[in-house]
C-alpha cells in the first residue's frame, strides 16, 4: 500500500507525499472511524485528526509491522482519546460498577449464516447502539481488544465492559429479529 520512498518523503515533510499517503490511507482510516462515529462528517473529521498523528509518528513506524495495522491502531487510539476528551455527562452511563451483574439469559452470539443480510445494515444497527455500548462492542468484537484492555482504554471496570458488550449483543439481537434474521443464544461467559 505504501512504499518506503513515500514514507521517507512524507516523514521529511514533503506535502505532495503526505497528500498521496492521505489518499492511500483514507479508506482504511474512514472504515475504522465509521464504526465509532454516527455520521460521515464526524468520521471524516476524525480521519483528519488521526492522519495528522500518523504523519507526526512516521519516524516511529517499523517496517516489520504491516502499515495498515499500524495506522489502524493509531486511529483507534485517536478515537479513544477524543472520546475521553469530549465525554458529555459520562455519555449517559450509570456511575455504577457492573462487576457483580450476572447475565441470567447468557451471552448472545449473532448468527451470521443468513447471507441475505447486508454488512452495511449491521453497521447501521451498530451505530444505533448507545455510545458506550457501541464503543465496547467495536473494540471487543471487531478490533479484538480484551475486556481488561477496554476497561483501561475507557476508564471502566472489566465487569462494566462485559455488561456493555452483553447489552449491545442483546440490542443487536432484537434489531436483527425485527429484520427477520434469527440470532441464537449461547450461554458462554467471555
Amino acid at each position: 500500500m505504501i512504499d518506503q520512498q513515500l514514507l521517507h518523503d512524507a516523514e521529511q515533510g514533503d506535502r505532495r507525499a503526505q497528500f498521496l499517503m492521505y489518499k492511500r490511507c483514507f479508506n482504511v482510516l474512514m472504515g475504522v472511524c465509521m464504526r465509532y462515529r454516527r455520521s460521515e462528517e464526524e468520521a471524516a473529521a476524525m480521519v483528519n485528526e488521526g492522519f495528522l498523528k500518523v504523519i507526526q509518528k512516521l519516524e516511529k513506524y517499523k517496517p516489520e509491522v504491516p502499515f495498515d495495522a499500524w495506522i489502524r491502531r493509531i486511529m483507534i487510539n485517536t478515537l479513544i482519546d477524543d472520546f475521553r476528551k469530549n465525554r458529555k455527562v459520562n455519555e449517559l452511563i450509570e456511575s455504577r460498577d457492573f462487576t457483580e451483574h450476572k447475565n441470567q439469559k447468557g451471552m448472545v452470539e449473532l448468527n451470521t449464516a443468513d447471507l441475505q443480510f447486508d454488512a452495511s445494515q449491521l453497521e447501521a444497527m451498530i451505530r444505533q447502539l448507545p455510545p458506550m455500548s457501541m464503543k465496547v462492542f467495536n473494540l471487543f468484537a471487531i478490533d479484538g481488544y480484551s475486556h481488561k484492555e477496554i476497561g483501561e482504554l475507557l476508564n471502566i471496570s472489566d465487569g462494566t465492559s462485559k455488561w456493555h458488550l452483553s447489552s449491545a449483543r442483546q440490542k443487536l439481537k432484537t434489531m436483527l429479529e425485527k429484520e427477520g434474521i434469527k440470532a441464537y443464544s449461547k450461554s458462554k461467559e467471555r
